[in-house]
């Protein structure tokens, strides 16, 4: 057995940041498993979310959050590198582990239990997770996923481990990461003083134009075809949307919170103003699936109010850290 830290998943305390309090219980799988790897690590994923303030309206979808590897080895110590596949999987999530090398690979949920009840033996659906340990005799994998740290075996790990002489040309390797540490994480006043220094970096990366202003207009227009749609156009739509952004902004919330808990003045108005689009966000997607179910399309007054509020926290942080 191969393992980077010794856990148990019966023990294992998630990270407030999936706390039975927050207003989104989970993000994305990328973004999820960093904050729980890290946390099993013993580092605090709170200070590299400076990223989640320079999200957008892309044209037909938010961006797709996720931690930025330059943070990450800036703050941590972690250089995250593409791994080329010329082995069968089992036996690079082997090697790498034996290096004390965490692993992020994309698996099936299909073949995942942490997803019972969502997509575990009920779809097929690609997800990130940070696998921690491997017993390649007792046929069980330790893993972050989602919220938490788990164990699969039995079929289940045979299925995700499929032999290499059952891979053909239409079965492609999957997406694989390692985590290779380079130097010792920083700790208080240091790691502060740098997660500031990323704040005033993202800041500079904010999108010049109001993000909620281009959304308004695509949303305006979306809403003719979603009237008629059904509950999975719905959560399709809402995923890459609504949701999107409003787990971002609830992070950025706890960024700015996580700064103001090391000292850090003049972050408290901006921080209930992310924290109140991300509440915003998360009841008008209600409203949004009942007015879709009863073919009523919705007032979109919440969205100016969210392109007011955007426009005051980003223009007080550029004051306050620009």
């Amino acid at each position: 057995m191969h393992q980077v830290i010794a856990l148990d998943p019966g023990t294992y305390t998630r990270h407030p940041l999936h706390g039975a309090d927050r207003i989104w219980a989970e993000t994305n799988c990328y973004t999820d498993v960093i904050v729980e790897l890290l946390h099993g690590l013993g580092c605090e994923p709170r200070a590299a979310l400076a990223f989640t303030l320079g999200i957008d309206f892309e044209g037909d979808e938010w961006t797709f959050f996720k931690f930025r590897d330059a943070d990450l080895e800036r703050l941590y110590g972690w250089d995250v590198e593409e791994l080329a596949p010329w082995r069968s999987l089992l036996e690079h999530v082997d090697e790498q582990l034996l290096q004390a090398r965490p692993v992020l690979v994309e698996m099936d949920s299909y073949y995942l239990p942490d997803t019972q009840g969502t997509a575990y033996r009920l779809a097929h659906v690609k997800s990130t997770v940070a696998v921690n340990m491997l017993d390649r005799d007792a046929r069980r994998m330790g893993y972050f996923h989602n919220q938490g740290y788990h164990e699969l075996g039995g079929e289940d790990f045979e299925a995700l481990f499929q032999p290499l002489e059952q891979v053909h040309e239409r079965l492609l390797p999957p997406y694989i990461e390692y985590v290779k540490r380079r130097r010792e994480p920083l700790r208080g006043e240091a790691l502060r003083d740098a997660s500031l220094d990323l704040l005033r970096e993202q800041l500079g990366r904010l999108p010049e134009r109001n993000p909620f202003e281009a959304f308004g207009a695509r949303f305006a227009k979306d809403l003719a075809w979603l009237m008629d749609g059904d509950i999975d156009t719905f959560h399709t739509y809402a995923f890459v949307t609504w949701r999107q952004f409003g787990a971002c902004y609830e992070l950025a919330h706890s960024y700015l919170e996580w700064l103001g808990e090391q000292g850090v003045a003049g972050l408290a108005d901006a921080s209930r103003g992310l924290r109140g689009i991300s509440e915003s966000s998360k009841a008008f997607q209600f409203q949004l699936a009942r007015a879709m179910a009863r073919k009523r399309a919705p007032t979109l007054e919440v969205l100016d109010q969210m392109a007011e509020a955007w426009s005051g926290v980003m223009g007080t942080l550029r004051a306050s850290h620009g």
